[in-house]
């Protein structure tokens, strides 16, 4: 091959990865909060995974580690753990259980025999259906230390701020008849940039009435997929998100979301999601502000 033939294919080269490098941040200039570059390596991520009529999330944070929020109700998790995390990760270093019905927990049984967890986080409450027993049994096996929450507090996990609004009593031990209202709910803190992640929890107004901490948020994992019961007008109005995002499943039986929950947040200028809609859901930051994957 001649050395004008060789210039020739590397000056095509060039031209096409330039293209490739201006339609991807084309692709990506818009609903930027704040200045971000999305490939920056100390960003937050937070995703919100598709598994249908459930909830499960990842919180990546700047320094390389890994928070799950529940697991939805099958292992839809899992693919959703190979997609984002590289396959040499397998530690959680924090697994979050926000109350265990079936579309929140079955998940996480099958991350506990896959991955290394290295602590659970839940409310101990008591519960009889088989996937929570399972998910109880295998943390006692594998011996992951457990931390329960009983009552408001803060740590902090890889450079983040976790602050842990609800439950505000201890529910360790007991049957409750509503364990929605068991949630946990907390505020993630990272920077100037906040995120409200509120499980199934469905009262909301005490939340925002007893509260010592703002719940003001830039993100709203939006309560209980949606439902009227969860989403308070004055709760909503009080988060004031600017991203909302709904963990829902397509034509579910329970008409998730309520077209009430969506015209109040359209009323308060919020940018919905909804993975019934959008499939998985990717939100950086920088510490300053939050942009999309897409």
């Amino acid at each position: 091959m001649n050395k004008k033939y060789t210039k020739y294919l590397i000056g095509i080269a060039v031209a096409v990865l330039l293209l490739v490098g201006i339609n991807f941040y084309q692709r990506h200039p818009g609903a930027v909060l704040g200045t971000f570059n999305i490939r920056s390596t100390s960003s937050l991520e937070l995703i919100f995974f598709n598994v249908g009529q459930g909830d499960s999330s990842l919180i990546i944070t700047p320094d390389g580690q890994d928070i799950l929020i529940d697991g939805g109700h099958d292992n839809k998790v899992l693919y959703g753990l190979g997609k984002y995390l590289p396959p040499t990760d397998r530690t959680i270093e924090a697994m979050i259980l926000s109350h265990p019905h079936s579309d929140h927990v079955a998940g996480l049984v099958e991350v506990l025999k896959r991955y290394q967890v290295d602590k659970v986080i839940m409310t101990g409450v008591t519960h009889t259906a088989p996937d929570y027993s399972e998910f109880l049994r295998l943390i006692e096996e594998k011996k992951v230390p457990v931390e329960i929450i009983d009552r408001p507090q803060e740590e902090t996990i890889g450079g983040l701020t976790l602050q842990f609004l609800m439950p505000e009593r201890s529910w360790q031990g007991e049957h409750v008849a509503n364990l929605n209202n068991t949630s946990i709910v907390f505020k993630l803190v990272y920077g100037s940039t906040t995120a409200l992640y509120t499980g199934d929890f469905e009262n909301e107004e005490n939340l925002l009435l007893q509260s010592m901490v703002q719940i003001k948020s830039d993100v709203l994992k939006v309560g209980h997929h949606g439902s009227t019961n969860a989403n308070d007008k004055g709760f909503l109005s009080a988060v004031a998100p600017d991203w909302a995002v709904i963990s829902v499943g397509v034509d579910n039986q329970y008409g998730h979301p309520h077209y009430r929950t969506l015209y109040y947040l359209k009323q308060l200028g919020a940018n919905v999601f909804r993975t019934d809609l959008d499939g998985d859901i990717r939100l950086f930051s920088d510490g300053q502000g939050f942009i999309t994957a897409d």
